[in-house]
């Protein structure tokens, strides 16, 4: 088991999550989250979530290292939760991106349906 310390997990975690949350509307309706044109909360989430994502891409820069995406976190000993350095970070990042981007299209989808409909 390994997940943590492998990039790759944050698409695959971001698709569940937003899966999630798709299922939650799927099941109660759009009223159940109380959905409106406004509804910007995944759109900031998905602009933050990249602005971190790029930080952290450029903190070796920052640092002085003259490295792109540079490890500046511990590495961590062999078999431990927090033994990946920044990879972790990476993943969870991307996660919330992915799943705010999927989200963000469901959302568009289903207020726009519900606009016609009226």
């Amino acid at each position: 088991i390994h997940g943590h310390l492998t990039p790759g997990g944050g698409f695959a975690g971001g698709v569940i999550l937003a899966g999630s949350f798709i299922l939650l509307i799927l099941a109660f309706g759009s009223d159940f989250m109380n959905l409106t044109k406004e509804e910007a909360g995944s759109t900031l989430y998905k602009n933050l979530a990249i602005l971190v994502v790029v930080f952290l891409a450029v903190s070796g820069l920052l640092l002085g290292a003259r490295i792109f995406f540079l490890n500046w976190l511990p590495k961590g000993n062999l078999g431990e939760l927090v033994s990946a350095g920044i990879l972790p970070l990476y993943n969870i990042f991307i996660g919330i991106e992915v799943a705010s981007s999927i989200l963000t299209i469901f959302l568009a989808l289903v207020i726009f349906k519900e606009e016609i409909s009226e």
